[in-house]
């Protein structure tokens, strides 16, 4: 197979609406992070995990290195990866170049963006199925028909997790453990506790990526529903809460204004946010707890020297 095959389940625009609407409307403000993943946020996203105050990626890329050929020992002949979130791939080669893999199921929100990763990959590996699921992983779906008979592995790195509250976690990953069916496998990446001062940096860089992608997502909001932000009147916020183990981006509003979506006005007080995203962050026997309420049994786990991020393997 020299081409991906693509299956579009991306949600409709009015449920886009209704949970836009349902956030702004509430005390706090919120948006769904999976905002953040239109085209220009995900050519955003990927120059953030190239800059030097944020160490997640290229720390998991070194574990992922050093712990590959063992993987493959693990994980066994004929694996079927299914990686919610799939991005640009480029963490998934470092295992296909390894893995005697049947298939690889990237699944990802930003439709274009996928399917130029997913056509890369399927020339790359023309012996692998590549079958690209647009759609919010987020949410219960189906995959596709998959080849048969190998170990299916969720391979869901850049500790992604940390973005939901812990019993949607537990939720998602209660689903990935429904896919991947008895004598499945789970390989996970999850941020560690740290200092805030690291943290803080790694969410709020000095060249100002981060902020664009944050404010990024009222750019979408009004080309796509037609909302009238004005994204000079917000501004990037990023904040550790020690008690809570996670960082919070925001979008703070400079002044007092308001803004319409349809018949709707959001009012906003000066100093008000709508808050884009948490990133939870894990010590090692919390990650394992959280997983182990998801239906999954541990089964090995790498970390970097400096124990700043963790790399889980976990059975079903």
């Amino acid at each position: 197979m020299s081409s991906p095959v693509l299956h579009d389940l991306h949600p409709p625009v009015a449920d886009l609406r209704r949970e836009v609407l349902t956030g702004l409307e509430a005390n706090p403000k919120w948006l769904t992070p999976m905002l953040f993943y239109d085209a220009r946020g995900s050519h955003l996203f990927d120059a953030i995990t190239a800059l030097p105050e944020y160490y997640p990626t290229r720390t998991e890329i070194g574990i992922l290195r050093d712990c590959r050929d063992e993987l493959t020992e693990l994980l066994g002949p004929g694996a079927v990866l299914v990686e919610p979130g799939g991005g640009n791939g480029i963490k998934a080669r470092l295992l296909l170049d390894v893995l005697d893999a049947m298939a690889y199921v990237p699944i990802d929100i930003a439709r274009q963006h996928l399917f130029n990763a997913a056509a890369g990959l399927a020339a790359d590996y023309p012996e692998i199925e590549v079958h690209a699921v647009c759609a919010d992983f987020s949410r219960p779906l189906q995959l596709p028909d998959l080849p048969r008979g190998g170990r299916r592995v969720a391979f869901f790195p850049g500790s992604s997790i940390g973005n939901f509250e812990p019993a949607a976690a537990v939720e998602l990953l209660s689903r990935l453990a429904g896919l991947v069916g008895p004598g499945g496998a789970l390989l996970v990446g999850a941020d560690l506790v740290k200092d805030s001062a690291r943290l803080e940096a790694a969410y709020d860089d000095v060249q100002g990526v981060t902020a664009a992608f944050n404010l990024n997502v009222l750019a979408r909001l009004n080309r796509e529903l037609d909302t009238d932000f004005d994204l000079a009147r917000f501004a990037h916020h990023a904040r550790y809460d020690r008690e809570a183990q996670r960082v919070e981006m925001h979008l703070v509003s400079q002044v007092a204004q308001r803004v319409s979506l349809d018949d709707r006005e959001i009012v906003f007080d000066a100093g008000e946010s709508i808050h884009t995203e948490s990133a939870y962050k894990y010590t090692p026997a919390g990650f394992r707890e959280l997983a182990t309420k998801a239906g999954f049994e541990p089964w090995r786990e790498w970390l970097d020297p400096e124990e700043l991020f963790a790399v889980f393997l976990f059975s079903c």
